[in-house]
């Protein structure tokens, strides 16, 4: 997204970024800004793994809260922050990289899924992964098509707010997707199917992950990972199913420190 503008002449030198995010395109940003030099104004909320709140901060960017409601995910908290980056955007006369609009970002999926393809040696027969700004899934879609028109594709969404497959909007605590409407990069022809997995169940999938695996993630790599195996299930015994880790856990320890207390699992325990 950034390079894309700096090519056209959108991003001038000495200027500044503007988005709204729930925290990791938010630290991506922070992280680019600061090696090229631009100013970065970020929108973010409270309903937001405070670990990324204060990486973006320590990346040098200037942080503006929504406040939400109990720290849930709903579609007027998305809203209300794309409209505050909007008059960040005019107040500042910086680059609002908008990333729910942003095509730019889309051929670098491309990059990723012609990656999968050669790690896989070609033998990739599913591939799943959560709905944010759509365009993840979008790319590597299509990317794979390139090279086999019958990988099945799965788009994973919160339960509590199944949008894309026709349910209300909703409240839900898995961070970075499901942002209560139809995002504008989705499109109803990238997935075979849509799954819905709820927070419970992707929280538990990622202190699975951990516990089981060594594999410590967030919440949404709790969700791709519930809705791979369902999908493996569908499948033949030699099929590959490919899904992705979003993140790192270590962005959410209070998140996953107040899940545990919360259950009454000590956190030392092995």
């Amino acid at each position: 997204m950034i390079e894309a503008a700096e090519a056209d002449g959108r991003l001038k030198s000495h200027s500044s970024v503007v988005e709204y995010t729930a925290g990791s395109t938010g630290v991506s940003l922070a992280l680019i800004c600061a090696v090229k030099g631009y100013s970065l104004h970020i929108v973010s909320s409270d309903a937001f793994a405070r670990e990324k709140l204060d990486h973006m901060e320590i990346l040098g960017a200037k942080l503006q809260i929504v406040p939400s409601e109990d720290g849930r995910m709903t579609e007027e908290l998305f809203r209300k922050m794309i409209d505050a980056a909007r008059s960040v955007t005019a107040k500042t006369g910086g680059f609002w990289t908008d990333q729910f609009n942003n095509k730019d970002q889309v051929a670098a999926y491309h990059k990723m899924a012609d990656e999968i393809w050669t790690q896989t040696e070609g033998q990739v027969t599913g591939f799943v992964q959560c709905v944010g700004t759509a365009a993840s899934l979008r790319g590597n879609a299509e990317g794979l098509r390139r090279h086999n028109q019958q990988i099945r594709i799965v788009a994973v969404e919160p339960s509590e707010s199944a949008v894309l497959s026709g349910g209300q909007t909703g409240a839900h605590k898995i961070d970075g997707v499901g942002a209560g409407y139809v995002v504008p990069l989705w499109r109803q022809d990238i997935a075979n199917q849509i799954e819905r997995v709820s927070t419970e169940e992707a929280m538990a999938m990622a202190l699975r992950l951990s516990r089981e695996e060594g594999l410590f993630a967030g919440t949404s790599t709790g969700a791709n990972v519930v809705a791979a195996l369902r999908l493996a299930e569908q499948l033949e015994s030699r099929a590959t199913v490919v899904t992705i880790m979003c993140d790192t856990g270590i962005k959410y320890l209070k998140t996953y420190g107040a899940l545990l207390n919360r259950d009454g699992v000590a956190l030392h325990h092995a």
